[in-house]
């Protein structure tokens, strides 16, 4: 993870500098930014969108010639001419769990829709809502935190800083503990033509709190209908002592493009899970960003890929732990059927003020079809002299023996084959702490078209 400062610390001489020398480098990224900003305001959300957008404009859209992005190719979203659309009211009867109905925002296309939103009877001490909805104090607590994160020059997530309309605002309390999930609810609805939305989420829990929350990316359409962007930033602010537990959940139209960034900044004794699950979008890329802060944090990063067809999944973290006495765990699984193309990039940093940092890092990943693809890359970079780390990868077909074995039993090879990918993909997804939702991925995964003999 690169050293970076964020669009709102560039001091205004720069971004006049700026401003002077703008060379609009990539007409498809202007493209994009044009659609994205045409709201306005004044104050600091507008000099913040300023900012980032000055810096877009000096950006491109990586290629494969970039390390980061070689084996992810973005020139179909370049053929692609997106345009923003209104929301509209759908039915989130399908959508919704039960365990949050008192803690759920509801974006549709990237809009607030209050009338879907439930989120009047939250306990003393949290606040959840979108900008409009905060006083005076909480907006200067977003203030505070909104683009801080390091990393905000990605251009992807400058282009998202630059559109920003709207934020999904989770603020837990000093020593508050929230015993029901919060859903954040975005659900896509495709139009005639090709949409763009920017969902934002800030969450910061205070010191002492606790908190779980549900990222839930959606789609109304069906099959393979329904082409758009989703471009979204997630930053998490975590205290001393403070506990998120994060769910994230991708499961868009099979002919969606999913950009996401999550960005979380941990402070000592403060403790981040995240179970990160990609299912849909034509091609999805998920960057996973943690910043230790201080000493003796602990981080667990659990992940579930599962693509078919000729999706791409690409998932690239990195973690961060500049201070003693950290622990990181991660596990990350791809399941890849037909021509699909899972990507993993995993990068651990310890420099040498980490001492007795534990961090383990694992990449499994299982192919159903001879033509599926997986590049992964694990990755540790060291020079602290006294601690603990592991990584690793494998790359899997389904056992024959295995399936013969349950064969044996009187169980049919595809139901065989079905049982061996559920419990692959179950040590993920039991860990997520909503029922619910854990029923439905397990359903998902007992459905998932790829298990059929090829």
């Amino acid at each position: 993870m690169t050293n970076q400062v964020s669009p709102s610390a560039v001091p205004n001489s720069d971004v006049v500098s700026l401003k002077s020398t703008l060379l609009d480098r990539d007409a498809d990224l202007v493209a994009l930014l044009n659609q994205v900003t045409a709201t306005t305001s004044t104050g600091w959300l507008q000099e913040l969108r300023d900012r980032a957008a000055n810096w877009v404009r000096h950006s491109t859209i990586p290629t494969t010639r970039e390390e980061e992005w070689r084996f992810t190719d973005l020139s179909a979203l370049r053929q692609v001419k997106f345009h923003s659309l209104q929301a509209t009211s759908p039915d989130i009867t399908a959508f919704t769990l039960p365990e949050s109905d008192h803690g759920r925002l509801v974006f549709v296309n990237g809009v607030y829709a209050p009338e879907l939103s439930a989120v009047a009877s939250l306990p003393t001490g949290i606040v959840v809502g979108n900008l409009s909805a905060l006083s005076v104090t909480e907006q200067e607590r977003v203030q505070q935190h909104l683009a801080q994160a390091e990393g905000a020059l990605e251009v992807f997530t400058a282009l998202n800083t630059a559109g920003i309309a709207d934020v999904a605002v989770v603020l837990v309390g000093k020593n508050v503990i929230v015993e029901t999930p919060i859903h954040l609810l975005f659900i896509s609805v495709a139009g005639e033509t090709a949409t763009i939305s920017q969902p934002r989420c800030l969450v910061v829990a205070e010191s002492g709190s606790q908190v779980s929350v549900i990222e839930d990316y959606v789609t109304t359409s069906q099959g393979e209908e329904g082409v758009y962007l989703t471009n979204a930033v997630t930053e998490i602010v975590i205290a001393d002592n403070a506990h998120v537990t994060h769910t994230r959940v991708e499961r868009d139209s099979q002919q969606a493009f999913h950009i996401g960034k999550t960005a979380v900044t941990q402070a000592r004794y403060s403790r981040y899970t995240c179970h990160a699950i990609s299912l849909g979008a034509k091609l999805s890329r998920h960057n996973l960003e943690i910043l230790q802060t201080g000493e003796q944090t602990e981080t667990t990063l659990n992940g579930l890929t599962m693509i078919a067809g000729n999706q791409v999944a690409d998932t690239h973290s990195a973690i961060a732990l500049n201070h003693p006495y950290g622990t990181s765990k991660q596990l990350h699984k791809c399941i890849v059927g037909d021509r699909a193309h899972a990507v993993f990039n995993g990068k651990v940093f310890v420099p040498k003020p980490a001492q007795l940092t534990d961090a383990a890092q694992l990449n499994r990943n299982l192919l159903l079809s001879p033509k599926a693809r997986v590049d992964t890359k694990p990755q540790l970079e060291i020079t602290a002299d006294n601690v603990k780390c592991a990584h690793g990868a494998t790359v899997s077909q389904l056992e024959d023996d295995e399936i013969f074995y349950l064969q044996s039993r009187g169980i049919d090879a595809n139901d065989a084959r079905k049982l061996l990918v559920n419990a692959f993909a179950a040590e993920i997804i039991n860990h997520i702490p909503v029922a619910s939702l854990r029923d439905t991925l397990l359903k998902t995964v007992t459905s998932f078209k790829s298990l059929a003999n090829d």
